[in-house]
């Protein structure tokens, strides 16, 4: 396939021109805990585990996030709560501290969400919000990547020096590759992966690092042979519809980095 394009209205330009599609991911950086270590100072370094209540490990649900310091001991979102709380239990064993557990507070995280949309939109023409946390950029307008890692560069300096926060970014030709990218350096990362780069910057990555692969269609994926987006770029259409029907054919064209879907102004947030 050859370069993706579109067209794009630019005022500015006075005219209409086709120009590479140029999209960028932001991705806040353990954004629940984040903004809770952030409004108590006190709790700056410590792990924070942002969840139900684990009730001493008795607990019942789902850690929603976990900061960084958290990760190290094991604590990741969507493990069981009580899972985490006998993490963070086996870490004070180690002489380590324990982890600070938090319910999550989803209006105050909204609010602060509109602030980081908001200091966006002064820099992007159009800007999706998939997520409370994540974001999408149609940077197309600007004409190339160089100047796409400038504009996001000044979001990231902005959003820290108004939220005290941190994003990962990645830029690439499409939603997709951009959202991987986003997730290739953390904490307060931007990657870039310009068109040409795609299938080297794919090839090597585990299956799970496509979205919406998960640990069930891994399973399925390793039984014939896929474990890596190489293994997976090399089976053909016909056989992964035909073992996945229409998820078979979106996992083959996203395998070789082709994602068509358009940043859109209106969304429904998750």
């Amino acid at each position: 396939m050859g370069k993706i394009m579109r067209i794009i209205t630019n005022k500015k330009l006075g005219a209409s021109r086709a120009i590479p599609r140029v999209i960028a991911h932001l991705d806040m950086d353990a954004f629940f805990a984040a903004v809770e270590e952030r409004d108590t100072p006190q709790w700056c370094g410590l792990p924070i585990v942002v969840g139900a209540d684990p009730q001493k490990g008795k607990g019942r649900g789902v850690v929603s996030t976990a900061n960084y310091k958290a990760r190290e001991y094991g604590i990741k979102s969507a493990l069981p709560i009580n899972k985490a709380w006998q993490f963070s239990e086996w870490a004070k064993q180690r002489g380590e501290a324990g982890a600070i557990f938090i319910e999550p507070d989803i209006e105050k995280y909204a609010r602060v969400s509109e602030k980081i949309m908001a200091i966006i939109k002064k820099q992007a023409l159009l800007a999706e919000q998939a997520s409370i946390d994540e974001m999408y950029l149609d940077l197309s307008f600007i004409g190339s990547y160089e100047k796409a890692r400038k504009v996001c560069q000044k979001i990231k300096k902005e959003i820290k020096k108004q939220e005290k926060l941190t994003c990962s970014i990645g830029i690439g030709p499409n939603k997709l590759i951009a959202k991987i990218a986003s997730d290739f350096e953390k904490p307060d990362g931007l990657t870039i992966v310009e068109e040409k780069k795609v299938s080297e910057f794919l090839e090597n990555m585990p299956i799970r690092k496509i979205p919406g692969i998960g640990p069930k269609t891994e399973i399925k994926l390793h039984e014939i042979g896929a474990v890596f987006i190489k293994d997976l770029k090399n089976k053909s259409l016909s056989e992964l519809k035909e073992k996945f029907k229409k998820w078979g054919e979106d996992m083959f064209y996203k395998a070789q980095g082709i994602d068509d879907s358009a940043v859109e102004e209106f969304y429904e947030v998750k």
